[in-house]
């Protein structure tokens, strides 16, 4: 018997787990994947390497209609730290707007930057939008390529205003990311949240531990079935005050769906029995789509496109030696944040800046000095689904994140790669470019460049919505978090967000399970209270 019990070890998860006991809670953190003891999740360099099951559920899509049928790889985190274990490390919260415009009560801009603040330890700045006291180390670039400042020229060459904090006052310009790293290592949520919290006695870790359902009694959640080392025996914790689901846009509405909480036709159809007819689960998935143009470098300016044995010999002691050079890179070193639908008030289009040949996930190998300018559309309009494929624990979700399905989408799909090349075109990076390797010069029509998109525009990894929070009938949780129709069961990831955030999702989720603890304790210290 545990106070509570967490169903998923990801940034929330970890985030929670830390909070609610430090608390005094006694408290269960279950993880389906290993513990973050990979060795390339620690340095920034590393993250390229991490596409593996041992880190990574793999999933795929359904065929994307939209998208020349592509069933398309959707990675998601699968260790402990979950995606801020094996992503790019940006740190962007998006824009005050966003929360805004949410319209949940509590979830207003002002209402979540206190909690921005609170998680945040900031190696530069110290105001009104940023901490510097919390546990998520926040570090500007180590070593950044001299390239990446010829981006920042470039990009202000093309009209784009220079913005030194992409978190501050606005969020429009171009600028060097800051990161979730400290002293050239990764700062996950497991490094930075779980690791000092790992010593308490009412803490227990399991890894390796798939969550199959939550148990209910009389309607109210009262704990969780998993299974450990993928064996087949079952095992039960048990909950006395609640049970909270932290497994992401994919994860939560999977195991709630397991669990009897979802659309009822969709639960019976795969023998489920329903505990609460709620449609809106495993609805309003959303997640930004980008593409990327590829360019040829003139000579050594960028990290080189295949691993060169001998250099990274030298990389690695420089690393070792003096905690700076090419292993401290997360290679997104530069973006920019801007207004390209000329009816926006705020930015549409991210732009990420990478110094390498990064095409297909990294996945295809090109060799030679090469630099990638991706684009994606902040506010797509496209929704789409997470639905049951069995009602098999180990089976993968149905994902469709029925990409540009809604006709603005594809407009701003190509307007963002205009963008990017307006700003590759302009002078200061022509003295380092060979030529336009990917769309190519033949490329050029806007009918070109939907063709591009539709052939090449992936994911970039920002999946949320699907359990979103609100007051209308499509609402899985209330503000609160709490699952609407049940007791004693709350979600606490980027599964809540009812719009997509403008920017990556990384940093509002961990924002998301600050604010989640505080509701949690808060309605503890009321329970006891009254018991009282």
């Amino acid at each position: 018997m545990y106070d509570y019990v967490i169903a998923g070890g990801g940034s929330a998860g970890c985030v929670l787990a830390a909070r609610l006991s430090e608390g005094g809670a006694k408290v269960l953190l279950l993880e389906a994947g290993y513990p973050d003891s990979h060795p390339f999740i620690h340095v920034p360099a590393g993250f390229t390497k991490l596409s593996g099951p041992r880190v990574n559920w793999g999933y795929r899509t359904v065929p994307q209609k939209h998208l020349n049928n592509r069933d398309m790889w959707f990675p998601q985190g699968k260790t402990l730290g979950g995606g801020s274990s094996i992503n790019a490390m940006i740190y962007t919260r998006g824009q005050a707007e966003d929360y805004d415009g949410w319209s949940v009560p509590g979830w207003t801009y002002e209402d979540v930057l206190p909690y921005f603040r609170k998680a945040e330890s900031n190696r530069r700045f110290a105001n009104r939008y940023h901490g510097t006291d919390g546990p998520l180390a926040v570090s500007d670039p180590i070593s950044p390529l001299p390239i990446s400042a010829t981006f920042l020229r470039a990009a202000q060459q093309a009209g784009i205003l220079y913005n030194p904090d992409f978190n501050g006052a606005t969020q429009e310009g171009v600028g060097y990311h800051q990161t979730t790293t400290r002293e050239g290592r990764r700062g996950s949520a497991a490094v930075s949240y779980l690791n000092p919290a790992r010593g308490r006695m009412n803490l227990t870790i399991v890894t390796r531990a798939l969550a199959s359902r939550i148990l209910f009694e009389k309607g109210k959640a009262i704990g969780v079935e998993y299974r450990v080392d993928g064996t087949t025996a079952i095992e039960r914790a048990l909950a006395a005050q609640e049970v909270i689901v932290t497994s992401g846009a994919i994860g939560s509405p999977k195991l709630l769906m397991q669990s009897g909480i979802g659309p009822q036709e969709h639960l019976k159809s795969h023998g489920i029995d329903v505990v609460a007819d709620c449609p809106g689960v495993g609805e309003n998935l959303q997640d930004h789509l980008d593409c990327y143009t590829v360019y040829d470098c003139n000579g050594p300016h960028s990290y080189y496109g295949v691993d060169q044995y001998a250099k990274q010999a030298w990389w690695a002691l420089q690393y070792l030696l003096l905690k700076s050079g090419p292993v401290t890179t997360n290679i997104v070193e530069a973006g920019a944040f801007v207004r390209r639908d000329k009816d926006s008030k705020t930015p549409d289009i991210q732009l990420h800046f990478l110094p390498a040949y990064v095409v297909d996930h990294g996945m295809m190998r090109i060799p030679g000095y090469g630099v990638c300018l991706y684009s994606n559309l902040l506010r797509p309009r496209s929704r789409g689904t997470v639905r049951l494929q069995s009602s098999t624990p180990d089976a993968h979700p149905l994902i469709d994140p029925n990409y540009l399905a809604d006709p603005y989408d594809q407009r701003m799909a190509v307007e963002g790669l205009k963008l990017a090349r307006e700003v590759m075109a302009a002078p200061a990076m022509r003295p380092f470019l060979a030529n336009e390797r990917m769309p190519g010069q033949k490329m050029q029509s806007d009918q070109d460049l939907s063709s591009y998109v539709r052939e090449w525009g992936k994911t970039d990894y920002h999946p949320v919505g699907t359990c979103k929070m609100g007051t209308d009938k499509m609402s899985v949780v209330t503000p609160d978090l709490r699952v609407v129709g049940v007791e004693g069961l709350r979600v606490c990831d980027s599964s809540i967000m009812p719009n997509e955030i403008s920017a990556n999702t990384n940093a509002p989720t961990i924002m998301v399970a600050e604010k989640a603890a505080d509701l949690v304790l808060a309605a503890a210290g009321a329970t006891r209270t009254k018991a009282a």
